[in-house]
């Protein structure tokens, strides 16, 4: 059955994969981002936050049945706390309600590997504590030292999997019969890791850092294939969960610990 899927991000990366994945599996796409879109968003400001229920409304006037939120930076500035997770958090709450006439409605969201290092735990009380001042403040304070600035990009991460771990079973999700979930991707070949995975060499010392000895670098549509079930209607009872999907990262770094 043909369904309506809303997709941040949707102009490059996985979420463009995501969304041409969809739209070749027969269904409606409403893309976000902030160009090349059909809503065109800045998802790190409160202003183009507040009015994505009503423009994604106007473009899907019988209703949506699915939000992935992709949208995301991995540079070390305040911006990428602003986008990864207070944007990402309110594309999830402000367009929930527009899921509650679907008969089958579904979310998801994507975290990273980078979840398992080390994050800066003030940032990230700060995000899970809906204070985006502090956090933005917390975060240009990072941001003036190469080594603890990359603890930002880590520090979303972490905090939206936090988030989505202690929201998914709630009223307003669970409750509501929609399971929300997020992905958590290894290196993926996107315009954000390019410059990264540039030449072989670069490759290889990236891939010390985030062991991946299942098939190494993954392109794009390996997440989209992985976000595509989890807003499926196939997908009825996975509450909560963290989906790696990173050639296997997380087995490497925490082996028999599922924490």
């Amino acid at each position: 059955m043909a369904r309506t899927y809303v997709v941040t991000g949707a102009a490059s990366g996985i979420g463009r994969a995501t969304a041409e994945l969809l739209a070749g599996q027969g269904h409606t796409v409403v893309g976000i981002d902030l160009h090349d879109a059909d809503v065109e968003a800045d998802l790190t400001t409160a202003e183009g936050r507040a009015g994505l229920a009503d423009a994604v409304r106007a473009k899907a006037p019988d209703g949506i049945d699915a939000v992935l939120a992709i949208a995301g930076l991995a540079h070390p500035i305040p911006a990428t706390v602003a986008v990864n997770f207070f944007g990402m958090v309110a594309t999830l709450e402000n367009l929930r309600p527009l899921l509650l006439g679907s008969p089958a409605p579904r979310a998801a969201g994507v975290s990273s590997m980078a979840s398992l290092m080390q994050g800066d735990e003030d940032l990230v009380e700060a995000m899970l504590a809906g204070d985006e001042p502090r956090a933005l403040a917390r975060a240009e304070v990072l941001a003036g030292d190469e080594q603890t600035g990359q603890q930002i990009y880590a520090s979303t991460k972490i905090a939206f999997a936090r988030w989505v771990r202690r929201h998914a079973a709630t009223e307003d999700w669970a409750g509501a019969s929609i399971p929300l979930n997020a992905v958590a991707p290894g290196v993926i070949r996107t315009p954000m890791t390019a410059d990264m995975i540039a030449t072989k060499e670069a490759e290889e010392q990236l891939l010390q850092m985030v062991p991946m000895p299942l098939n190494g670098v993954a392109e794009p549509v390996v997440v989209a294939r992985l976000l595509a079930w989890l807003t499926s209607e196939e997908n009825s009872h996975l509450c909560g969960q963290v989906v790696f999907v990173d050639g296997g990262s997380d087995v490497v770094i925490r082996g028999d610990s599922v924490w």
